[in-house]
């Protein structure tokens, strides 16, 4: 019917080493809010978050998996069926972002090349910002769509994070499914709904 709303699903996996700021991060995106209390994940949390675009309702799951998780049998049970990924490091531990190539191989090695966005979090510990040219470099090297500086702590650039991953994750859809989508004007509100033990932010740049 003409002008009736749809409905899509998009589960979005977020991983990175443990400490990183997943939680936090997808706390922060799903609901406004940030904790200082830190708990680690243990296995796997969930967050939902509803977006209105264009004439289709979205309904993003995003999954916080632990840290640990990547030496996990579990890993590919947690890993099927998501259509986007957010792979999280700390920019002010080094160990976290050289762990990121390994995280990112194993989305690759699971998932038939699914859009994934760098997250470099907790960026309002910086001095200064990453450097653009060489994340840029990294993202293009390792298959990134993108990258942001982002925080938690501060709701920096946590909402453009998550909205440039969904921009991806509908034109995606749109490309292996032609003719599921009518509108083509963009239009985003938001509503979220969630699991309230999550939490998180974001700073810089996109590539």
């Amino acid at each position: 019917m003409e002008g009736e709303t749809e409905e899509r699903d998009y589960k979005v996996l977020v991983v990175g080493e443990g400490g990183c700021g997943k939680t936090s991060y997808i706390n922060q995106y799903v609901n406004h809010i940030f904790s200082k209390a830190y708990k680690a994940t243990v296995g796997v949390d969930f967050a939902l978050k509803q977006v209105q675009w264009e004439n289709t309702r979205v309904r993003l799951a995003l999954w916080d998996i632990a840290g640990q998780e990547r030496f996990n049998h579990m890993t590919r049970v947690y890993y099927k069926g998501a259509h986007g990924a957010m792979v999280v490091f700390d920019v002010t531990k080094d160990k976290t972002f050289q762990a990121v190539p390994r995280w990112k191989k194993d989305i690759d090695s699971n998932l038939d090349n699914i859009p994934t966005v760098l997250v470099a979090n907790k960026c309002d510990l910086l001095d200064n910002p990453l450097d653009t040219e060489t994340m840029e470099k990294f993202c293009a090297q390792h298959g990134f769509i993108g990258w942001y500086e982002t925080s938690a702590k501060e709701n920096i650039r946590v909402e453009d994070c998550g909205t440039f991953l969904l921009e991806h994750l509908v034109k995606r859809d749109r490309e292996l499914n032609p003719g599921k989508y009518t509108n083509t004007e963009k239009t985003v509100s938001l509503t979220q709904a969630s699991d309230p033990r999550l939490a998180a932010k974001t700073c810089n740049n996109s590539c």
